[in-house]
């Protein structure tokens, strides 16, 4: 797993989200640019989804709570209309990145978890959203203790 570089994290906050609060509505994008490896993380009562590109290569993710216990949701669009290949490799480069991605998720947010640290805690459930049965998928990863 690559491990998050700090300085290439630049994390912004939407209308209506401060560092430690509202846990819900409370979701994530993030995105990256290939050419400096910087990560943008948005956090927002809504996803920004004016900065997710073609490419579908963003991470959505979102606060729920249900009977009292908080769960992060984790959607990533796989794809799959441009056939097995094509999904399949996203569908690796998805995987061998994620935990990158949880990791700076953890950290871009970190105030919100020193308030809440129940929230490390919490389970990471993530949709591999396709259009292939296959690779359309849902899946525990751990919880963001894992990713500290």
């Amino acid at each position: 797993m690559k491990r998050l570089n700090p300085e290439k994290l630049h994390v912004q906050y939407l209308p209506n989200i401060t560092p430690t609060k509202p846990t819900i509505p409370r979701k994530y994008t993030l995105t990256h640019s290939d050419i400096t490896a910087e990560l943008f993380l948005t956090i927002g009562q809504r996803y920004a989804y004016e900065k997710i590109n073609p490419m579908r290569d963003e991470v959505l993710g979102e606060w729920i709570k249900i009977n009292n216990k908080y769960f992060f949701n984790v959607y990533l669009h796989v794809g799959g209309k441009l056939g097995t290949v094509n999904t399949a490799i996203r569908n690796r480069i998805f995987r061998r990145e994620l935990p990158l991605a949880l990791e700076s998720i953890r950290y871009g947010d970190r105030k919100l978890f020193e308030t809440h640290p129940e929230l490390d805690k919490a389970p990471i459930i993530v949709y591999f959203n396709s259009t292939i049965p296959y690779f359309n998928r849902v899946e525990i990863w751990g919880t963001f203790s894992d990713y500290r």
